[in-house]
């Protein structure tokens, strides 16, 4: 039977989708695009089933179908380009980017493949600064997220402030002032005079290279703010405080690579993650000790996760009140010298000085230390008893971590709850091998154990060794695995934006794929 006679002419005109030639009414100034081919549903039934479809259904577009309102959101969650484009598909979508809620990602608009010269990038930011204006000169809003690199409020802040005056951008949900490029250092600049003016409708903000003034945020109030990130701003320590206070819902805060203040104090009663990062400006300005140098979690009865993001982090951190804390680290070598404390509970050094206490509450940990023995992890263990997962994110070295009898007493009386552990830098020496076999010999509830190696070792001979040394035939849960791989992750605390704060376990990898896989045999 002849197909092409047999197809509908509606299904041959969805095939050959619309026309190539850009529609008038674009006005965003973005280039047309081949659209893509449209697969019928008739098509896709026939590969499913050797019966031919109805005639009927063949060649019908339900995606265009959808009520407008649909079709708008998906259009708001494809990316800038992209959602624009749609106005060529057909005159079904002429109206819909304008129709849906606006985001602007002046990242995404911008050449991933910069070269670090001047001249390049200034005129790469003058045709970004092109488009961005037609964009919202195009669309009539509500405005969803804006970004934009954070140089352009330095290079250029009227344009900046322009941006954001639009009635395109009424009632914005998310300002993002971030750049991952960092291609050239500038200073921090104070915040046009326009940024602020979505303070009662903002979810999401993120301000970079800025520079706050007591009086820019004097009295500023922020409603239904539940995500901040202050990442290269200076700020003066009641300013940061009177912003944190400002936001009454809460629930994200990320400080990273800020200065101007010794303390943060925080009582927030929604507040569920804070992240905190190094300060590598604190030397470089007047006043050198006006970097970040204590944390004091007063009360906060939502908390869930407190994580350090670099291992440059020096700071004293006392967690007075924070009853559903579960989620700490990554602990570093860096704060050796200072204090960890959890009521009156205090780790100085990863040497618990003081179980007076214990912190039941907290289930996964992550630690880097140069050097870690198990006499360091049982401290751990005996400080947080409820662990239910471990990352050991360093070369283990050190003593040779026998156990048998300097530990007896301790294996029988302690119930190790732990059911993942990770072990990075493992190379199959002897104190590797013991630290490894304690916790599969002696974990009755152990799930699963990973070792990370380098990939030298990284090979079916070196597994099939390992896992005879460690005895895995003696595990103590017999539902154990043990995972080896040879991939190399240089994230500590996968934390890019305050987005991923509301990630349950930071400490995962989720960048790589595991390479080699060993269970039970």
């Amino acid at each position: 039977m002849d197909m092409e006679a047999a197809t509908p002419p509606r299904a041959k005109k969805s095939r050959r989708g619309a026309p190539e030639t850009q529609d008038p009414e674009n006005a965003a100034g973005i280039p047309a695009v081949e659209p893509p081919q449209l697969e019928s549903t008739a098509h896709l039934e026939e590969s499913r089933s050797q019966e031919p479809p109805p005639p009927e259904a063949g060649g019908v577009d339900r995606i265009s179908g959808l009520p407008d309102e649909i079709l708008g959101e998906i259009v708001s969650f494809l990316s800038t380009k992209e959602a624009a484009r749609t106005q060529t598909l057909s005159s079904r979508w002429r109206h819909v980017w304008r129709a849906a809620p606006l985001v602007l990602d002046g990242i995404e608009l911008a050449s991933k493949d910069l070269p670090a010269s001047e001249g390049f990038l200034d005129a790469s930011d003058g045709d970004i600064g092109g488009v961005v204006s037609l964009i919202l000169s195009a669309h009539p809003g509500p405005g969803r997220r804006f970004c934009i690199p954070p140089r352009h409020l330095h290079y250029r802040p009227d344009t900046v402030d322009e941006w954001l005056r639009p009635r395109a951008l009424d009632n914005l949900q998310e300002l993002d002032f971030c750049d991952f490029w960092h291609v050239r250092p500038f200073p921090p600049a104070p915040p046009p005079a326009s940024a602020f003016r979505f303070s009662a409708t903002l979810q999401v903000a993120t301000f970079t290279k800025f520079e706050f003034l007591d009086s820019s945020v004097e009295g500023i109030h922020f409603p239904q703010l539940k995500q901040l990130a202050l990442q290269q701003v200076t700020i003066s320590e009641g300013s940061l405080h009177s912003m944190i206070s400002s936001c009454p819902i809460l629930e994200c805060l990320l400080l990273k690579l800020c200065f101007g203040f010794t303390c943060v104090r925080i009582s927030s009663s929604n507040l569920k993650s804070i992240g905190l990062g190094a300060s590598y400006y604190g030397n470089c300005i007047n006043k050198p000790n006006l970097r970040l140098q204590e944390l004091i979690i007063v009360d906060a009865p939502c908390l869930e996760r407190l994580l350090f993001l670099s291992r440059y982090l020096e700071i004293s951190v006392s967690v007075i009140a924070a009853p559903k804390l579960e989620t700490l680290g990554c602990l570093s070598d860096k704060l050796h010298d200072s204090r960890l404390v959890f009521g009156t509970t205090t780790i100085q050094g990863y040497q618990v000085t003081k179980l007076t206490a214990v912190v039941n509450n907290v289930r996964i940990l992550a630690v880097k230390l140069p050097r870690i023995n198990l006499d360091m992890v049982i401290d751990l263990l005996k400080c947080f008893p409820c662990l239910e997962k471990l990352y050991i994110k360093c070369c283990i070295s050190g003593e040779m971590n026998r156990w048998r009898r300097k530990h007896k007493q301790f294996i029988e009386c302690f119930d190790i709850r732990l059911k993942t552990i990770v072990l990075e830098g493992y190379q199959g020496i002897r104190s590797q091998i013991n630290l490894a076999s304690f916790f599969l010999l002696n974990a009755s509830k152990l799930e699963l154990m990973t070792l990370r190696v380098k990939k030298r070792d990284g090979n079916e001979a070196f597994f099939a060794e390992q896992y005879g040394v460690l005895q895995m035939e003696k595990r103590a849960s017999r539902t154990a695995r043990l995972h080896f791989t040879t991939e190399s992750c240089y994230n500590d605390v996968h934390v890019n934006h305050v987005r991923d704060l509301v990630i349950t376990n930071p400490f995962e990898c989720r960048c790589w794929h595991s390479k080699g896989s060993f269970g039970e045999k």
